[in-house]
Order: structure tokens, then sequence, then C-alpha cells
């Protein structure tokens, strides 16, 4: 019988379960007279004003001043937004959020002079001043970026009112998870006991979608995309402003288009984004589909719906393990990544680094934030069975990322390119797969492991690498001048799925509203770069179980490089060559493999 029990208040929820957000602040009031002492220390900045071309020094203390005001800032509006996201529902909590946001715009609308003057610096002055001052070439990195936005970069002037302008900007996002986690209700769907079960989203997403039964996961399906629909014209009006205004912003800064100028920001080449969709939708398509009929066979299933694609090949074998099972598990894991890395997940367990309850309100998903001057936080929901390790060895996985670049990197060196971002997580993804899979005999808990590496290669080649060929159509549309509504986002969405899947599952037109799932299409393009990341775990996972100590220190001293590189370079101190797709064809013959061992076992 399915469990209808409701979910917790947040203060019903237990301690244990809630992360600790002191190393942060130790309560509210100290943040907020940290918040109010923000907006009056900007002129620690501030003086520099009109003086950054004087020479080598008054640049480096203007630059250090801003990193020092940024890192407050950042713990400032972290603490707000991660107390936000444990309940959506509190009033007080979506206040500080906002008036968090309001200040991150004003201060950072006051620092805007620094890159628009350092922008405006003759090339040939910077490697003077970098001569005459040594510890600015610890800048060196961000100002070479700078510099390769000086064709692009606008009047001092007017990049202070689009930095001002800030949280306007980011409103497509605020209005899209407000409405998502706050607004959005469901009606129940009935079980196959006919009993009435209440409905979310965060339900939907992490238990009805993967149900075992039938009619559950059918049922369901059928009432959240009714709940959708009720929606879609305002999801679409907030998509479209976030979608126009990158595509205006672009004209304006003088970018060939929204594509171009999002790329330049993470520093990837037009042939890396363009090989990552065309590589994975070409080669993965046919190993997807042999996958998407396996499925349909061993479950008895006369058609393969979109709403069957997360259903559990062996439903009656699940492995239910408690979280301290599994973080046990995890731990054990990663021992190969050293003694270095290891005390940092034994410290993250111990030390209250992860949320993991599950209470009205919570953000749904996981995730992983890294204040700088603090320590990482994951935010996950516990889902009682050893899948959830995989979701803790990810979201460590970016946790010990950033843990290490920060303790190696200044701030401003500290994060690489969005492109990298989900190699790290998925890496551990791929530790604890080869970890569980050398520890066991059993064919069916074999089959079952096989199956939640394939859950994570579904999750990156496919849901977010359609995401993000979706959005490579939207943002060409929009170059065009046509105009986007819900019909066009659900139609594009329809054809990329019916594109990769053909005829082994059938697309029906609530599979159309897949672009309302996600809040990922409001953070650039940050979709395809899953693939990217995988792409990159998958080679140099391999090569760890292949070399062994030589592949973990060529992979940690990548994790402490930071972002002092391009994602090219980064990835090449790794072994891995990604301008050529050579490393995704061999990722994609991977999954190929696994598919192939799997179909071997129910043959």
């Amino acid at each position: 019988m399915t469990n209808t029990k409701q979910r917790p208040l947040r203060s019903e929820v237990p301690e244990e379960q809630k992360w600790d957000l002191r190393a942060i602040f130790q309560s509210r009031d100290e943040w907020e007279k940290e918040l109010t002492a923000i907006q009056g220390d900007t002129s620690t900045v501030t003086k520099f004003k009109g003086k950054l071309d004087e020479n080598a020094k008054t640049l480096l203390d203007c630059l250090e001043a801003k990193e020092q005001l940024l890192q407050r800032l950042n713990l400032v509006t972290m603490y707000a937004n991660l107390r936000q996201a444990m309940d959506n529902t509190d009033a007080t909590r979506q206040k500080d959020s906002q008036r968090a946001s309001q200040t991150d715009a004003s201060v950072k609308a006051s620092l805007a002079f620094v890159e628009a003057e350092t922008i405006s610096l003759p090339e040939e002055t910077l490697d003077r001043f970098m001569e005459e001052e040594k510890e600015l070439q610890s800048f060196r990195k961000y100002l070479r970026d700078l510099q390769a936005r000086k064709p692009y970069t606008l009047t001092e002037e007017t990049e202070e009112t689009l930095a001002a302008l800030g949280s306007l900007f980011n409103a497509p996002y605020t209005i899209y998870n407000r409405g998502k986690l706050s607004d959005m209700e469901f009606e129940p769907f009935a079980d196959e006991e006919g009993n009435e079960v209440p409905l979310s989203f965060g339900a939907y997403a992490s238990n009805f979608s993967t149900s075992p039964s039938k009619t559950v996961r059918r049922n369901a399906y059928k009432a959240f995309n009714k709940g959708l629909e009720r929606y879609k014209h305002t999801f679409a009006a907030t998509y479209a402003t976030q979608v126009n205004h990158e595509v205006t912003t672009a004209r304006l800064r003088g970018y060939d288009s929204a594509t171009d100028m999002l790329l330049q920001g993470q520093r990837v080449t037009d042939e890396m984004y363009h090989n990552q969709l065309d590589v994975i939708q070409q080669e993965l398509a046919p190993h997807m589909r042999k996958y998407a009929e396996l499925k349909r066979r061993v479950l008895g299933l006369e058609t393969m719906t979109f709403a069957d694609l997360k259903a559990p090949l062996d439903p009656d074998f699940e492995i239910e393990m408690d979280f301290e099972e599994a973080a046990d598990t995890v731990e054990k894991a990663l021992d190969i990544m050293g003694a270095d890395y290891s005390d940092m997940i034994k410290t993250a367990i111990a030390e209250g680094w992860v949320d993991y309850a599950d209470n009205v309100g919570k953000s749904t998903g996981a995730s992983c934030s890294s204040p700088y001057g603090a320590h990482p936080y994951v935010m996950m929901t516990w889902p009682g069975t050893m899948r959830g390790a995989f979701t803790l060895a990810h979201e460590l996985g970016h946790g010990g990322h950033f843990y290490f670049a920060e303790k190696n990197q200044r701030m401003t060196n500290a994060r690489p390119s969005r492109y990298f971002i989900e190699a790290p997580s998925t890496m551990n993804e791929m530790l604890l797969g080869n970890y569980l899979l050398s520890n066991t005999d059993d064919k069916r808990k074999r089959r079952w492991l096989i199956l939640q590496l394939l859950g994570t290669y579904y999750h990156n080649f496919v849901t977010h690498l359609l995401e993000g060929e979706y959005q490579r159509r939207i943002y060409a549309t929009a170059e065009k001048g046509e105009p986007l509504t819900a019909s066009v986002f659900s139609e594009v969405t329809q054809q990329v799925l019916k594109d990769f899947w053909g005829d082994a599952v059938e697309i029906d037109e609530g599979a159309g509203l897949v672009w309302m799932h996600q809040p990922h299409y409001y953070m650039g393009l940050y979709p395809y770069t899953y693939s990217a990341g995988l792409t990159v775990s998958t080679i140099a996972s391999k090569a760890i179980f292949d070399e062994g100590q030589p592949a973990v220190e060529r992979w940690l001293d990548v994790l402490k490089t930071g972002g002092t590189l391009d994602p090219l370079e980064l990835i090449k101190k790794a072994g891995i060559d990604m301008s050529e797709p050579k490393p995704i064809r061999r990722a994609v013959a991977h999954v190929g493999s696994l598919i192939d061992e799997l179909a071997e076992s129910y043959d």
C-alpha cells in the first residue's frame, strides 16, 4: 500500500537530520548585523574609484579590498538562501533572502567600476603592473579574463546600471522557484488499490516517477502534468523573459549570439559545446533505445511510455539503507582518494554539513553550496535506500572539490568553469559504484548496482543532455525574433525527446512539459555541462582504477587548481583532451557496455 504519511514541518524535524549553519553565522541576529555592516563598508573599495590606472599598488589594494568585501557578501547571501531552502513557506526566510539579494545587487553595482576601469587598462600596463607588484600575479587569470571581455564591455555608467538591476534580472529564477515550491498544488491520484495519494512536485520526482507500480507511475504522471498545465503560461512568460533578457544583453554587448556570450563566461569553445551535444545524442541514442526496449520487455509493458522510463527494472529488489549506513559506505568507497580527502568526508558527516530531512517547504532535489570562508553544505532528502548513497557521494564530490580549491586558492581563483563543475561529483559516484561492485559476488545485486550507475548516466547523459539540446533550439528560435510561448516550449521539448528516443518510447503531450521541471534553464548553459563533467569523470575514474595512486594525485591536483586555468587546460592536467570528441565517444561506449551486460543478465 502506498505510504501517505504527511511531511513534517521544519520545526518538527530531528536536529540530527539538519545541517548546522553556525559555521557561517552563529545566529540570525549576527547575520543581520553583518548585512547592515556590509552596506556601510563599500567605501573600502569605492575609495579607489578613478585611481586604478595610477600604479600597481593601488590596483592590488583595490582588488584585495573588493575580494574581502565579496567574501563577506557571499556569506551573507549564502546564509539567507540556505535558510530559505529549508522552508520556502516561511515568510521571514523569504524576506531575508530578498533582502540579501537586494544587498548583493546594490553592493555589486557600487563595485562595478573595478571591472570597468580594469578592463580599460592597456594590456601592456597590466603586464608592467604585475612585474612591479608580484602579488598581483595571483590575480593574473582574473585580469586576463577581463581583457577577453573588453570588446563586449559597455560604458562604466551602463555597467553600473546593469549591476544595480541584478536582482531584477534574477527575478525569473526567483519566480520559478517560488511558484514551484510555494504555490504549485496538485490533485491527488489513485494508487492500484484505489486509495487517494497526495502529490507534490518533490514527491513525484523522488518517489512516484520511479514507483514499481505501473498504476502509480502513470496515474501520478497524469496528475502531475494536469497540475503543470495550470501553470504553464505563467511559467512560459517567466522563462521567455529569461531567454529574451540574455539574447538582448548579448546583442547590446556585441556578441554574435546569447550562446556565444554564455560560453565565453564558461571559457568554452563552440566546438567543445556542440561536440558534447551532438556526439552523445547521435551515439548514445541507439544504446538507450535498447535499454528502453529491455525495460519494456522485462516489465511486461505493452508500450514503453515516457512515464515508465524511470521504472525500476528489478522492482522486487531494493537495498534499504539508513543515512548512517550510507555515510559509512561512502566513506569506505572514497578511501581510495587518500587521507586528506577521507578526513574531509568524515568531518562532513560528523559536523552537520548535510541536511537530509524531508519537510514541508524544503527545496526539492539535492545540491551542495560552498561558501568561501566556511565549509560546504549538502542538501538532500533521504530516500531510505542505497540510491541515496549515490546522491550523498555526488554532493560530497562537489563539497570536496571546493573544500580543496578554497584551501589552495584565493576566492577570486577558487571556482573553475561550470563546464568542469559536475566532474568531481560524478567521479564520486563512479568510485562508489566500483567499490560496491568489487565487494559483491551476488548476480542480482551486481545487476542492481549496474542499474544505479546507469541511473547516473541517464541523469547526466539523457535528462540534462536533452535539456541542453532543448536550450540550443530555444536560443536559436529566440535569436530569430520568433515569439516564445508555452506551446513553443512544449513543441520543442517533444521534438527533442522524439528525435532521441525514436519509436522506442511513446512521447505524449505531457512529456512536452519537461521544460517546467528544472530550474537549470535559468542558470545559463548549465544542463549540457552535466554530460561534460560525467565524460571527464568516466575517463578519469577508469585511470584511477587502472593506475592507482598516480591518477589519484593527478585528480587531487586538478581539484586544488580551482579556477586558475581554463577548463580545457584544467582537464588536460587529468590526462584528458576535451578539444576532440574521442573522450565523449569512450564514455558513451562505456554506457553501451553497461547496457549490454545488463541485457545479458536477463537472457
